[in-house]
């Protein structure tokens, strides 16, 4: 009973932020089975990802900069935007700069529920500690999953180098500061509280502004409007 407990604790994170973000979609809700997809896709690859990241660890591992920005942050960034960008991008369903936050923190949380469910089963965790990083990587991973989704809606709307400037963003913004916050974990082995909990109260006040900001874009925010005045 208190596995079941734990692993509950593992899966709730994950589908609850989800389940979030998807309800902030104020104009036109993507397909549900879409959502789920992509979120299932996050699962899949964690395999590669470890897969890479071991590979990666036996040539560089031991410095903490190289670790952070780029044996974690940018392996687990990329792979999650390379997917992205080769199955969400161009489809039909990505119709509204919403969407790109919608399908980036579905694919972000399948990941981080997967990572979830995987420290809880080898490490034994605690209620407590799989509350604990519901508040840190889960919800981490989330805020990386707006900043790529936000930028790759930006991309996908607009035209040129304007769109190319976005594309890149999607990648780097989000890889800089999954970067920035294994740094912390990984050099602060006693006060790495008073430097997370900033963070990620920054992390999260800059994520919603996106949210607000993507849905002002919507294209169907007048088509709501006009339906509204017409009821």
């Amino acid at each position: 009973m208190l596995w079941f407990s734990v692993i509950a604790s593992a899966l709730a994170p994950g589908l609850a932020l989800l389940t979030y973000f998807y309800l902030k979609d104020r104009y036109e809700q993507e397909p549900l089975m879409m959502v789920v997809k992509v979120f299932v896709l996050g699962f899949l690859i964690v395999v590669p990802v470890m897969i890479i990241q071991r590979g990666m660890t036996g040539g560089f591992g031991g410095n903490p900069y190289v670790e952070s920005f780029v044996i974690s942050s940018f392996v687990e960034e990329f792979l999650k935007w390379f997917v992205l960008y080769h199955m969400i991008y161009n489809h039909t369903e990505f119709d509204e700069p919403y969407d790109g936050i919608v399908y980036a923190v579905a694919i972000s949380l399948g990941f981080a529920t997967v990572e979830n469910v995987m420290y809880a089963w080898y490490s034994h965790a605690s209620i407590g500690a799989m509350f604990l990083r519901a508040l840190l990587p889960v919800s981490g991973h989330a805020m990386f999953g707006v900043m790529m989704g936000y930028y790759l809606g930006r991309a996908r709307f607009s035209e040129g180098a304007k769109a190319k400037r976005f594309l890149v963003y999607s990648m780097v913004i989000p890889w800089f500061w999954h970067g920035v916050y294994d740094l912390i974990l990984a050099t602060m082995t006693q006060y790495w509280i008073w430097f997370i909990v900033p963070l990620m109260a920054f992390l999260w006040y800059g994520g919603m502004g996106k949210v607000t900001r993507a849905n002002n874009r919507s294209p169907f925010r007048f088509l709501k409007r006009e339906e509204e005045v017409n009821m």
